[in-house]
């Protein structure tokens, strides 16, 4: 199926899943690595409570502020990793 057709289907509101091989799916700079941080309790306790309030993981919440605070800086560079 051609590009253009398969992007037809999709703003139509078509079923496109039949159409892909998500074995082979891959989400680009997301690969991941991990770390282990200090973080105080008060802050952990409100990191809950805002992760429960908007329905997310502690783990969540501090990746989206984290890339939120990174792509306001002004050294900020996406990179492939």
């Amino acid at each position: 199926m051609k590009a253009k057709d398969f992007e037809s289907k999709f703003e139509e509101g078509e079923e496109i899943l039949q159409h892909l091989d998500i074995a082979k799916a891959k989400r680009p700079m997301q690969k991941q690595k991990r770390i282990n941080v200090d973080i105080p309790e008060w802050m952990i306790d409100s990191l809950d409570k805002e992760a429960g309030r908007v329905g997310v993981t502690r783990q969540s919440i501090i990746k989206v502020w984290l890339a939120e605070r990174l792509e306001q800086s002004p050294s900020f560079e996406r990179t492939s990793s």
